[in-house]
């Protein structure tokens, strides 16, 4: 079972978060581009933009934070993070 977590964060305070579920045979990488989508469609975002710092923080924690920096549309929360909770 792969499951990653989604939150949104204003103010220090989570204002939204998700869970998303996976158990396909897919690559862990698939798994991870298409739970961020499903969080960004739950959420009505458009999907960040991976930079260098999210690819390196991801590889070393499982975890990432995505600002406004990452999102070309305008955002009302301080940051997205997304964090792998359960791996096969």
């Amino acid at each position: 079972m792969f499951r990653l977590w989604g939150k949104t964060f204003l103010h220090n305070r989570m204002t939204n978060d998700l869970v998303v579920c996976n158990d396909s045979e897919e690559s862990r990488t698939t798994k991870i581009f298409r739970a961020v989508t499903e969080i960004c469609q739950t959420f009505d975002l458009s999907e960040p933009i991976w930079l260098d710092i999210n690819i390196r923080d991801f590889k070393r924690h499982s975890k990432t934070r995505f600002t406004q920096d990452n999102f070309i549309d305008s955002i009302d929360f301080d940051y997205l993070e997304i964090q792998v909770i359960e791996e096969d």
